[in-house]
């Protein structure tokens, strides 16, 4: 028999947390390890659990879900992070794929598409709510023009992807080697490399690129 999927749910209504709760329990393919309303509390059960995939709700007390998924990113933990909400917000999709999510699932179409949702990123494959899914469309023909406008980005290493997204978040070299275990001397090695892979030449025109491109990078 092939293994489960184990799944955490993480959601402050708790209405809608056992509504899921019945649906995922329901399908063999899935096992469910635990459930929260709190988002420090999900992060201490994802790290004590490691599930295959977590549910989080966008907003919780605590930590908020694009916290906790930002967290489980740094701390490197392989659960893989489908999103909840209530609000079909381009802005906040993107900002929760850009820090790892691999899924995106409005609330109100949560009970039919949760499954599939699960079903497709525990495969490591991306899932919208079919309503909002013209935003991953968008998002890839974004990246696609920057790629043929700046070739240099396939250049780039996966530490380097990394520090290029927090830098369009706005943070410091200090700040990026505190999330990613480096001095702010190596991360200023880094910025200096992926300057000269992408031809940028100014004291901010890293960051003035990183801001203009955010959603595609």
């Amino acid at each position: 028999m092939a293994k489960r999927t184990t799944v955490l749910i993480v959601d402050d209504h708790p209405l809608f947390r056992s509504g899921l709760r019945q649906v995922i329990a329901d399908d063999p393919r899935f096992e469910l390890v635990g459930e929260t309303g709190d988002g420090e509390a999900a992060l201490q059960m994802i790290q004590e659990k490691k599930p295959d995939v977590a549910v989080l709700d966008v907003n919780l007390p605590g930590l908020s879900g694009l916290e906790i998924t930002r967290k489980l990113q740094t701390k490197r933990l392989p659960t893989r992070v489908i999103m909840l909400t209530m609000h079909k917000d381009e802005e906040t999709c993107n900002r929760a794929l850009d820090i790892g999510a691999k899924g995106f699932v409005l609330k109100e179409n949560a009970v039919e598409e949760i499954l599939k949702a699960i079903a497709a990123v525990a495969e490591g494959e991306h899932y919208l709510s079919s309503t909002i899914s013209s935003y991953l469309v968008r998002r890839r023909n974004r990246a696609e023009m920057l790629a043929a406008k700046k070739p240099g980005l396939d250049d780039l290493t996966k530490a380097e992807r990394r520090i290029l997204t927090l830098i369009a978040e706005k943070k410091t070299s200090r700040q990026i080697g505190a999330e990613l275990f480096i001095s702010p001397r190596t991360v200023e090695a880094h910025r200096a490399n992926i300057c000269a892979k992408l031809g940028l030449t100014g004291s901010h025109s890293l960051l003035q690129f990183a801001l203009e491109n955010r959603s595609a990078l």
